[in-house]
């Protein structure tokens, strides 16, 4: 449970502001699924061409994988991957993307409004996570296909041989089985810019019969359905129960999508934003609870955040997101992410571990150049945005056991908005405390990683940590995120321009850990064992 302090929103304090935190290796949230820490691949830009595909680059392997964005990837350190969307998955025919290539046809993608080469696809993704080493998540089109579709896909991917479909994959020189066990039941079904948006009724037929028959091909799948669009959609919660109604016994997971944004140029309220997440993710987990408990169920859905990210520059109507005259791999949604969006995504990244009792999976949408960690010059080179190492530590330190934090933190008021349609949504957040904070302790290696944010954009402020059980300890690691220009970016020419820094200062006697948090500031500390 966490305890407020509210503070006077004043630049002049008389005392340095101070939070405490209390913490025992006693009492977890719950453990981090390795899914939890994944990203996205969708047919969108040039996030597949000129983003991990580009064949005749420098660094591009015989597979025309580029090698420089691998390297990134590895670093960055997704645990599993969904493809190919996202909105492209609603209009996407399977079969399109498989075979020889030069066989394969051009489509017009009205989901971004460009034309598909085709010349990536299924088979292509497969190589391409085997060689990151991540585990592939699939969606299928439930939007102008369905079932029949949907189970096809499945018998292409995961059945041995000896039937049409599998003997066609190893004719297309696959011959063992991706045994690809994540599948999404489709994409956004309640949003008019989808392709054949559905009511619930309608979708949640449709993936239900859908998982019904990819269960008979192969009962080892782990699926998800739809949730709605984002938690403002007017479908929001009437959309997610009656889904859950029709699909409950053939799914393990709903899904959820956020878009975090600064429409108002306001950074406070910004930096608040992912509280909402959290209320979000509350509400979700207590619709589908109510469904099994309607069913007197045992059963718990989990969920899958199969897109969250920052992005609202290149957000807005749909002419301002695509390219007149249906081009191949448009630079379309390359969202420039300054030092503020780090901040507002490292919320983020905070809000999917403190859950991580029912989010046992989450997309970072997405991976290359399109609202994306990973920047490239197509021909050119690759380098990392702000959002990039939020992420990297997330997913490189913050596997384990999520430990409740008693946080106590003065606090200040924020007013968040957030654009449906043409009207405007007020979020009123009165109470949102300076320090955001989650503790993760590995039981193996013995480590425990804080992940810090001080959402004080003028003053530091003093972090003082009871850890409790944890003797033996010393500080193997301590990091800060910052700029003194919250607009600051990465690019080609200045690559690193906002990076990680040694966090000075941190102590740590006696099972009590001290460090100034400078003000605006994403820091992330490691104790490990000293024996």
């Amino acid at each position: 449970m966490r305890t407020f302090r509210r503070e006077p929103d004043t630049r002049k304090r008389r005392r340095p502001l101070k939070a405490q935190v209390m913490i025992d290796r006693d009492f977890a949230i719950g453990e981090t699924d390795r899914r939890l820490f994944g990203a996205f691949i969708e047919h969108l830009g040039r996030c597949v061409y000129g983003g991990i595909y580009e064949p005749g680059h420098p660094t591009a392997d015989e597979k025309g994988f580029r090698g420089d964005v691998m390297a990134l990837v590895k670093e960055l350190a997704p645990t599993i991957m969904r493809y190919p969307g996202g909105n492209f998955v609603s209009g996407y025919n399977w079969e399109d993307g498989v075979g020889p290539v030069e066989q394969r046809p051009r489509r017009l993608d009205l989901a971004w409004m460009s034309t598909e080469p085709n010349t990536f696809g299924t088979n292509e993704f497969m190589d391409w996570c085997r060689k990151t080493g991540i585990e592939p998540m699939l969606a299928v089109n439930l939007g102008t296909r369905g079932a029949d579709a949907a189970r096809n896909y499945v018998e292409y991917c995961n059945h041995p041989g000896g039937t049409a479909l599998s003997d066609l994959r190893r004719q297309h020189g696959w011959q063992a089985p991706h045994d690809v066990k994540f599948w999404c039941l489709g994409n956004e079904m309640d949003g008019p810019w989808q392709m054949e948006t559905k009511t619930a009724w309608q979708y949640g037929r449709a993936a239900a019969e859908a998982a019904k028959m990819m269960l008979w091909i192969d009962p080892s799948l782990t699926l998800a359905a739809c949730g709605s669009s984002s938690r403002n959609m007017p479908s929001f919660g009437a959309w997610e129960q009656e889904v859950l109604e029709h699909t409950f016994d053939h799914v393990d997971f709903i899904s959820l999508h956020t878009y975090l944004n600064n429409y108002k140029e306001d950074t406070r309220a910004f930096l608040a934003s992912s509280d909402l997440m959290d209320s979000f993710i509350d509400e979700v987990v207590a619709i589908a609870d109510a469904v099994a408990a309607k069913r007197r169920s045992s059963k718990r859905i989990m969920l899958s955040f199969d897109e969250w990210n920052v992005w609202y520059r290149t957000r807005g109507k749909r002419e301002g997101r695509t390219v007149p005259g249906w081009p191949v791999a448009p630079s379309i949604l390359e969202e420039a992410y300054n030092m503020e969006d780090a901040l507002a995504f490292g919320g983020a990244c905070i809000s999917l571990l403190n859950h991580a009792d029912r989010i046992k999976s989450a997309c970072l949408a997405q991976l290359v150049n399109a609202i994306a960690p990973i920047m490239t010059e197509t021909g050119g080179p690759a380098w990392r945005q702000t959002i990039f190492y939020p992420f990297a530590q997330m997913s490189n330190l913050g596997r384990g056991r999520v430990l409740r934090a008693a946080v106590e933190s003065p606090t200040y008021s924020a007013t968040y908005y957030d654009p449906r349609g043409t009207q405007e949504l007020y979020f009123p957040l009165p109470e949102v405390p300076y320090l955001k904070l989650s503790a993760v302790h590995d039981p193996e290696g013995g480590h425990v990683t804080l992940f810090a944010l001080n959402r004080n954009l003028d003053e530091p402020l003093a972090l003082e940590a009871d850890l409790r059980g944890f003797e033996g300890m010393a500080v193997s690691q301590a990091t800060v995120l910052r700029n003194d220009d919250l607009k600051a970016v990465n690019t080609k020419e200045q690559p690193d321009r906002v990076n990680l820094a040694p966090l000075e200062g941190v102590e740590w006697s006696g099972g009590r850990l001290g460090a100034r948090l400078p003000p605006a500031s994403w820091c992330v500390i490691r104790l490990s064992p000293t024996g």
